[in-house]
């Protein structure tokens, strides 16, 4: 699992370092398999206002620009950008900058008999996307001559492998809950908000196949604008190994990354009455949004309406019902599926995903409605929409498991000796409630 430090700050106060945390990672059995800092990949690159472009003498396709760099005089830049411009502020590479894409070490030379001192970038050049019709245009009041590393929030990126018996830390939130309990800093629970929503839920939700689903939750938000997440959402996502998809699909998987909970996103256009809960029927079909069809069993648990099936259930959602371009409501899933029943059925189907890897471990159940309103929140700020009240059906296993524990265990089995005061204090603090004996 990849996450970036700016990320983890989100529910962690804490001043430690890199290398602090990713010691403290280790040492509570989350293993660091490695750090990447983007910042160093963008070293030599800032932030820089064009002030003049002209044409070249030799060369129709190319212009000879007037580049404030923010420290002493302006530097003359030979650039083929279509969309070069005086007045633009983009990213030039400076002299002894490598560029990330194709590893190419920039240098005062002559094109085509023209002094340049060094280059305007793309997006795909600097590894931040697969755009490459033009150099980067920033915002006007991006601050000239400051390092691009900085002016991008340029952050460090963990990435740790998380054991199967620890699904709690298969998110953001989860992680930063353990680094607090190891004492490294504050646990900053999401703050989450209460949304009431307006009018009834105009789609039915119902279980049919309560050993699979015991809970279904969801509400339909209308009057979404559907494109481009913030650049923020998208920024983290990358970090942790995710392609930006849209604002609607992103919301979800960002959900999901930061704790825990996977969720999915219905075009509420493309569903045909109650939406159903229930086993598959032999010979079933579906093709899921990896542009596959998978052939079904009844013993597989599947999202459906009165049309067919629209989801294999806590795997992968299909192609027919996902969200697009033109998608304009929405109808929200925050559900809880048997975790066996999934990993039978992903092996079934040699199909793996994010959100089997999660269910199949166990994710929070006690965490749908509050997992269904961040989830709400996050699509209303980036796509705007007016909610409906929530619907539930049936319930999540959510009875609390005692366990007698018996403190003399640490010593006994893991050979040290933890104040008994310490061992409360660290249950507590990873949110367990302790009993008086």
């Amino acid at each position: 699992m990849k996450f970036s430090l700016e990320w983890l700050k989100d529910y962690l106060e804490t001043d430690a370092s890199v290398a602090d945390i990713a010691s403290a990672l280790n040492r509570i059995g989350h293993e660091v398999e490695g750090i990447e800092d983007p910042a160093d990949k963008l070293a030599g690159f800032r932030v820089a206002h064009v002030l003049t472009a002209g044409p070249h003498p030799d060369a129709d396709k190319l212009q000879v620009l007037s580049v404030d760099t923010g420290e002493g005089d302006p530097l003359q830049v030979v650039c083929g950008a279509p969309n070069a411009r005086a007045g633009m502020k983009g990213v030039l590479g400076l002299p002894g900058a490598v560029v990330p894409a194709n590893g190419m070490e920039l240098r005062k030379s002559a094109i085509r008999g023209v002094e340049s001192n060094g280059m305007m970038c793309s997006v795909r050049e600097l590894e931040l996307g697969d755009e490459h019709d033009g150099i980067i245009e920033l915002p006007e009041d991006a601050p000239t001559g400051t390092s691009f590393a900085e002016y991008s929030n340029a952050s460090p990126v963990f990435d740790v492998a998380i054991t199967p018996n620890r699904p709690d830390c298969m998110g953001v939130m989860g992680i930063a809950r353990d680094l607090a309990a190891a004492g490294l800093g504050t646990f900053k629970a999401p703050e989450v908000p209460a949304i009431e929503g307006e009018g009834a839920c105009p789609t039915e939700i119902r279980i049919d196949d309560p050993e699979g689903c015991p809970a279904f939750y969801g509400r339909v938000i209308r009057g979404v604008t559907n494109g481009a997440s913030p650049d923020w959402m998208q920024r983290r996502l990358k970090a942790a190994g995710q392609r930006p998809i849209s604002a609607l699909v992103d919301c979800t998987n960002y959900l999901m990354l930061s704790t825990g909970r996977p969720a999915h996103v219905y075009d509420l256009a493309k569903l045909s009455g109650a939406v159903t809960a229930r086993r598959a029927k032999n010979g079933e079909t579906v093709e899921a949004l990896n542009e596959k069809t998978y052939t079904l069993d009844d013993t597989m648990t599947v999202i459906a309406d009165e049309a067919g099936v629209h989801d294999i259930a806590g795997i992968m959602g299909g192609e027919h019902s996902g969200a697009g371009e033109d998608t304009s409501d929405v109808l929200l899933e925050i559900a809880y599926f048997d975790p066996t029943r999934i990993g039978v059925t992903g092996r079934k189907l040699g199909l793996a995903s994010d959100a089997r890897t999660r269910f199949e471990r166990g994710v929070d159940p006690a965490f749908l409605d509050d997992g269904l309103a961040l989830l709400t929140d996050l699509i209303v700020q980036t796509c705007s929409g007016t909610p409906t009240q929530v619907v539930r059906a049936g319930e999540a296993p959510n009875q609390p498991k005692v366990v007698a524990f018996d403190p003399g265990l640490t010593a006994r089995l893991g050979g040290v000796d933890v104040p008994q005061d310490e061992q409360r204090a660290i249950l507590e603090a990873l949110d367990f409630q302790v009993a008086g004996d």
